[in-house]
């Protein structure tokens, strides 16, 4: 019973936190979309095009409002994802011993770094190369005889940057996770590289269902993912390469406790 009386505690802080974050970023959601499309304006700058005014439209009238529903409960989730993430390791640290919970708070530190990494790579350079991508299957211009140019739909472009976000944040916690899973034995460095063919044929299939059907997003997110696999490896060799230094170093004691006993 005490252990649901804190579950419930830590859920109540958290959907707390989440709701207020929610409320905030609602009531910024015009300026925040604002700031989302400022990666649109680089592309159009990029492009050349004559006319630099980016427009975005919707097409029923209840569309913009629930695309601001949207970004608040993203923009609520990434900044209440902190508080989450305590409340789950207050939650589990009590359970855990004093040597485990020294190893696992690192990740929980790591994880939201990397994360907004990701998301910063997608908003300074990835979001503006797609777009200006898109941008440049325009027919406009003197001389076309059809005029075709590029009006996205609000709630279209915010799904855009959500996808590349989401897909870029989660694709930047393979160290983490392949660095938790060497540490409890579950991979290790040289099985890393032997599978490191099927890593680089599945970064480009996970890319293909995670990011719009286009090449540049597909290279764009397995490019990355790729080197963060060599990443993986590295991180995984420095965990093993301490692994064995203790190991050596509890030899050692061993011996010279024995030693000392004989003595």
């Amino acid at each position: 019973m005490e252990h649901l009386i804190e579950l419930r505690s830590r859920l109540m802080w958290a959907i707390g936190g989440f709701f207020v974050a929610f409320l905030v970023c609602f009531f910024f959601a015009k300026q925040l979309f604002n700031l989302l499309v400022i990666p649109f304006k680089w592309a159009v700058h990029w492009a050349g095009l004559a006319n630099e005014q980016v427009e975005l439209i919707y097409t029923a009238p209840q569309e913009f409002f629930f695309t601001q529903i949207k970004l608040a409960m993203f923009g609520g989730l990434v900044i209440a994802f902190p508080l989450i993430a305590a409340q789950i390791y207050k939650f589990v640290a009590p359970g855990l011993y004093k040597t485990e919970r020294a190893a696992f708070l690192p990740f929980l530190v790591a994880s939201p770094i990397l994360f907004l990494m990701g998301g910063a790579l997608v908003y300074f350079f990835f979001t503006p190369m797609v777009m200006w991508f898109f941008l440049s299957m325009q027919q406009v211009g003197p001389g076309q005889e059809v005029q075709i140019s590029l009006l996205p739909r609000v709630s279209e472009y915010l799904s855009l940057i959500m996808t590349l976000i989401f897909s870029f944040g989660l694709v930047f916690q393979l160290p983490v996770v392949t660095t938790l899973m060497a540490r409890v034995g579950l991979l290790t460095s040289q099985g890393l590289k032997d599978k490191r063919k099927w890593a680089i044929v599945i970064a480009f299939v996970v890319a293909a269902v995670l990011t719009p059907p286009d090449p540049v997003s597909q290279i764009g997110l397995a490019v990355p993912t790729i080197l963060l696999y060599e990443v993986s490896i590295w991180c995984a060799r420095m965990v093993e390469r301490k692994r064995e230094e203790e190991k050596l170093a509890a030899e050692k004691d061993e011996s010279d406790s024995a030693s000392s006993a004989a003595t």
